[in-house]
């Protein structure tokens, strides 16, 4: 029987120790995290109007329509509860919501898609935040909610959720108890203003 010479033993041992040390620091718990723009008006708003999921980017096993209706009627309950109301896309929102959703195996695939009319928003000043949260879902799947100012159509507020949204029947009802809390944070308060400002200020990052 053939046996690993010392040098490939040494590799394959400290390849063992790399994966486990990895498998370590992964952020395997849900992580739901809000961004937005310090500059926008959130009190102006009092309309929104829901345009669904990005092309190529409902990657589930399960019909895509399900995930939309869920993810529509989780937003629809929140904003309501924030004196918004839903009118129709070409009924002159104030807001306009999107979303992408994609499991860990598709999480590279976050440019692909048909945005329409509105930029994906995961560069500039939005890069930060986007990246780590893109790095831990890695092994979870994530899902981001996007509040589109419609009028300049920039991108005002989001909230990323990274979960085992793949298996929706399974685990929206965890999705929706972190969608429910992330929007206790819209729109934001003060103080959340004045550290987001701080918060970009230290993280630019590039022109779009």
């Amino acid at each position: 029987m053939n046996r690993p010479r010392p040098k490939r033993l040494f590799s394959l041992l400290f390849r063992g120790l790399l994966a486990t040390a990895l498998l370590a620091v992964s952020p395997l718990r849900a992580k739901t995290v809000v961004d937005f723009d310090p500059n926008v008006d959130f009190s102006k708003f009092r309309t929104f109007a829901f345009i669904g999921g990005v092309e190529n980017l409902l990657m589930f096993e399960v019909n895509p329509g399900l995930v939309s209706d869920r993810v529509h009627r989780a937003v629809t309950r929140e904003l309501t509860k924030k004196g918004l109301h839903e009118v129709q896309p070409d009924g002159n929102p104030d807001l306009v919501v999107r979303f992408w959703a994609n499991p860990s195996t598709q999480v590279n695939v976050a440019t692909m898609g048909n945005w329409g009319p509105y930029s994906p928003d995961i560069g500039a000043s939005w890069a930060w935040i986007y990246n780590e949260v893109s790095a831990s879902s890695a092994k979870e799947g994530s899902l981001l909610i996007d509040l589109i100012y419609a009028r300049s159509k920039a991108l005002a507020w989001r909230v990323y959720l990274v979960h085992k949204i793949t298996t929706p029947d399974k685990e929206w009802k965890k999705a929706d108890d972190e969608i429910s809390k992330a929007f206790e944070s819209f729109p934001p308060s003060d103080k959340e203003i004045d550290e987001k400002k701080k918060e970009r200020a230290a993280h630019p990052g590039k022109p779009a």
